[in-house]
């Protein structure tokens, strides 16, 4: 059942970026606090006054995007944020960010900008990151492997809780403190660890029946890695990561370039005989007639590169 879809990787700054991240989140919430938004029942405060709902799936989409800039202003010690800066670090324009953001009930302050440790807390909340999410990963190959040691689940709020797979090879053996569980035990361990999110690492061939078990067990929401559109009933999240389809998307754009190089000389690039190399070539035939020689045709690469 193990994935073998990416070689294990060793998180070389995981355990730096995780004490920061860690940081980050206790300032927030300590800001959180100076703000007066402490926690009713379990519950943040604005969540029991429902500010977290109806926000846009765009905006939750771009949220965790600015969260990981704001780590890295925090990382640089820097306490406020303009929104320009803020969008620049997030890779959108300041108009969105400020939209976004004021889904939050996060406006920042005229000529000061947010505070990153209060805004923060505001993204972690409306995520749901103010709380530990147990995970089980199912497929301990090299990609669950991978994910199992990453550093940066746990600095923001999930904790792998468990790791199953089938192979007798594979079971028993330690990954990241944790043993590794045959699949046959799945429901057990959703239920002993009250697993809240199911990670599928398993070829294509297991996932849809590990996803059904994954629900069946009261799993409601997964992460599918697998190379396969997984079904699912109503109520069921399903974010799918194939890492195949980014390359290959990836390969289309690096062929437009490729492709559009030499067209470019050929419609006048630099030292090509197009347009402008053209126009360099007849100037430079003027200026070789008027000198008594005779004038290559124009549009000669030798002719233009010495123009």
């Amino acid at each position: 059942m193990h994935s073998n879809a990416m070689p294990p990787e060793a998180s070389g700054h995981a355990a730096s970026n995780a004490r920061v991240e860690a940081n980050g989140r206790a300032n927030a919430h300590g800001r959180a606090n100076a703000h007066g938004l402490g926690r009713v029942n379990g519950q943040d405060q604005a969540e029991v006054n429902g500010q977290a709902d109806g926000i846009p799936e765009a905006t939750v989409a771009r949220l965790p995007v600015y969260l990981r800039a704001l780590y890295g202003l925090a990382e640089r010690g820097i306490s406020t944020v303009a929104s320009e800066e803020l969008a620049a670090a997030a890779g959108v324009n300041s108009a969105k960010l400020r939209k976004d953001l004021s889904h939050l009930g996060s406006y920042g302050i005229r000529g000061v900008g947010y505070d990153v440790d209060y805004l923060v807390y505001q993204v972690s909340r409306t995520l749901g990151l103010t709380q530990d999410w147990p995970v089980v990963i199912v497929g301990a190959g090299n990609l669950g492997r991978a994910l199992a040691n990453y550093g940066g689940f746990v600095s923001r709020g999930f904790t792998i809780s468990a790791m199953l797979d089938s192979d007798p090879a594979i079971v028993g053996s330690k990954i990241a403190r944790l043993t590794v569980r045959h699949v046959d035990e799945l429901e057990g361990v959703v239920a002993r660890h009250k697993v809240a999110i199911g990670v599928i690492a398993t070829p294509a061939g297991s996932a849809q029946a590990v996803c059904d078990r994954l629900v069946s067990a009261g799993v409601t929401s997964i992460l599918n890695f697998a190379p396969l559109v997984l079904s699912v009933p109503e109520g069921v999240d399903v974010r799918k990561v194939d890492l195949s389809i980014e390359l290959q998307i990836l390969a289309f754009h690096a062929q437009r370039r490729s492709a559009a190089r030499p067209e470019s000389r050929a419609e006048g690039g630099p030292g090509s005989p197009g347009r402008s190399g053209g126009g360099n070539a007849k100037a430079a035939g003027g200026n070789a007639k008027a000198a008594g020689g005779r004038s290559r045709p124009q549009g000669t690469p030798e002719l233009a590169a010495k123009g």
